[in-house]
């Protein structure tokens, strides 16, 4: 079979995205996995076994009641640019012929798509498929005409929650996050964990992306555990680099086609004086949190702009954490002040410019996460750096920091990771709002 003109990476960047926006039966999206193992590449790298896959086909418009007969694209020899335009027509017309859209989508020499309302779902029909097609190939020596790709004996009914997570998400794992799929930086500590955590346990499937692979892959591991297989996924990210995000993002559409949400929230601080500090803190911190979170929008908005343009009643987000010191300065503490400051500048010209992608972009501003590793980290968290800089008078103990930043807060306490996924959710379920810093600050700063 002739070798495609683009290579398996350039098609999956855009198969993927676009297959979700295009296979989607209303605004939520369907998870799409993506199978380019030895068993497929054997199936679909011979140009006579896909002539018999598509010879298998049931009559067009026949009844086609319990029938998934994939979508074969015996040809996918086309600039990336002609790729969405290639899928769409694709699928248009075998909706036309079956009656339905696909399910599954075998491409030439590349691979397998499965589409289902979760991972565990679009991984069985996949599963489906290759067993299907393995038994239909060897009687397409003889007659297979009329026959197709069958899911009866197909039990999907453990796609929903192992309930050992019950008590946090009711047993079903099913919430406000149902059908969505939320990439989270830096989640494999901390906030980001937390997050991840809850909108697991709120129903989506989750993406820790964390410069800690171990941290990131355990974590993951953990969450599939509580509310099933394909889940969660950890992947290694650094967001100072383009190459590593690149690579995350690939490795996303592979597992789930996509993504609806991404929660940019890997961040560093370095406090000091302006007086003393070092230079390189100062580029460290600027580095993470504000050319951070521009990388990490440049390479997920053209993932959420192709399910869009495959989708045009689909709307997505980005949304950052940000904080308090987003909002107003802090004292010794200007490196991160100002990187958060100029992370609310970032929001509000992304959100200008990607609402033509039915992108919303928001930051959420949190108060201080005290029993976070941030604040609370033996070492080198931010009691112990704030007690070292005497940025609090008088304070001799990590105990005495602690306790003057908690009587600054009306709540009287810290921001906890509840407060910050109430309002990611409302980010989320908000359709008209964006460009916009909402702060979790229990009432630490006051917007006027």
């Amino acid at each position: 079979m002739k070798k495609p003109a683009v290579s398996p990476s350039e098609f999956l960047r855009v198969a993927g995205p676009t297959l979700r926006g295009l296979l989607a039966d209303g605004p939520v999206l369907p998870v799409v996995t993506f199978d380019d193992s030895p068993a497929v590449l054997s199936l679909v790298g011979n140009r006579r076994r896909m002539s018999r896959i598509v010879t298998a086909a049931p009559a067009r418009g026949a009844g086609t009641d319990g029938v998934d007969f994939p979508l074969v694209i015996p040809v996918a020899a086309k600039e990336p640019s002609a790729l969405a335009e290639l899928l769409r027509q694709a699928v248009s017309e075998h909706k036309r012929g079956f009656g339905q859209k696909p399910r599954v989508v075998l491409v030439a020499g590349l691979g397998l798509f499965a589409a289902g309302a979760d991972w565990r779902e679009a991984n069985a029909k996949r599963e489906l498929t290759i067993r299907a097609i393995c038994s239909i190939l060897p009687a397409t020596r003889n007659s297979t005409k009329g026959r197709g790709l069958t899911e009866q004996g197909v039990d999907y009914s453990a796609s929903g929650c192992n309930c050992s997570c019950a008590s946090s998400c009711g047993g079903s794992c099913a919430g406000r996050a149902n059908g969505k799929v939320v990439v989270v930086t830096g989640g494999a500590q901390g906030f980001g964990l937390e997050i991840a955590r809850q909108l697991a346990w709120q129903g989506a499937h989750v993406v820790l992306l964390d410069i800690n692979q171990d941290g990131a892959s355990a974590a993951a591991g953990a969450l599939a555990a509580q509310c099933g297989p394909g889940r969660a996924l950890g992947l290694a990210a650094n967001v100072t680099s383009p190459d590593s995000l690149a690579s995350a993002m690939l490795a996303v559409i592979r597992q789930y086609g996509g993504f609806d949400v991404f929660i940019s929230n890997a961040g560093v601080l370095k406090a000091g004086s302006v007086k003393t500090q070092n230079p390189a803190d100062f580029d460290f911190v600027t580095a993470v949190n504000y050319k951070g979170y521009f990388l990490c929008v440049q390479h997920a908005a053209p993932v959420l702009a192709a399910q869009h343009a495959a989708n045009l009643d689909y709307w997505s987000d980005i949304i950052q954490i940000n904080s308090k010191s987003g909002l107003a300065g802090s004292n010794r503490n200007g490196a991160y002040a100002g990187s958060k400051f100029g992370g609310i500048g970032l929001t509000q010209s992304f959100a200008l410019e990607l609402v033509d992608d039915n992108i919303k972009v928001n930051s959420i501003c949190p108060g201080n996460f005290f029993d976070g590793p941030l604040w609370s980290d033996p070492k080198n968290g931010l009691f112990v750096q704030y007690l070292r800089a005497g940025k609090v008078p008088g304070a001799k103990t990590v105990a005495d920091v602690r306790r003057f930043y908690e009587t600054k807060v009306p709540m009287r306490r810290g921001c906890e990771a509840p407060d910050v996924v109430k309002a990611i959710l409302y980010i989320m379920e908000q359709t008209y709002e964006t460009g916009q810093a909402v702060p979790v600050t229990g009432g630490q700063v006051m917007l006027s």
